[in-house]
């Protein structure tokens, strides 16, 4: 596959590394099984292995255990084994809940 990279903007928060399994989508599309990569109060990084992907359209995230949450598509590398996406959250996470969420990925 090419390469593609869209940057727009910089990361402002510190990133968390984790491997967590949650489910996103864009639009009306099924729902996909993603593993999330990274995590931060402000957004994530996420592999898109599915065919689909838009970078002009809003990622729906559903972290168990959690409420949906809307995300922006910050930038996107095409690679082999999918579309790394980096997007922002349309509502900062409160530090509390990044908290327990990076704890419960440590537990396994």
């Amino acid at each position: 596959m090419d390469q593609q990279v869209e940057n727009l903007g910089t990361v402002r928060a510190p990133r968390h590394a984790l491997s967590l399994d949650c489910a996103a989508r864009q639009g009306l599309q099924p729902w996909l099984r993603v593993r999330l990569q990274d995590l931060s109060e402000n957004g994530f990084r996420l592999l898109w292995t599915a065919r689909q992907f838009n970078p002009r359209q809003p990622i729906r995230l559903r972290i168990p255990g959690m409420q949906l949450l809307t995300a922006e598509v910050r930038w996107h590398e095409a690679g082999e084994r999918g579309c790394m996406v980096g997007a922002r959250f349309d509502t900062a996470m409160h530090v509390a809940v990044f908290q327990h969420i990076v704890r419960q990925s440590q537990r396994g």
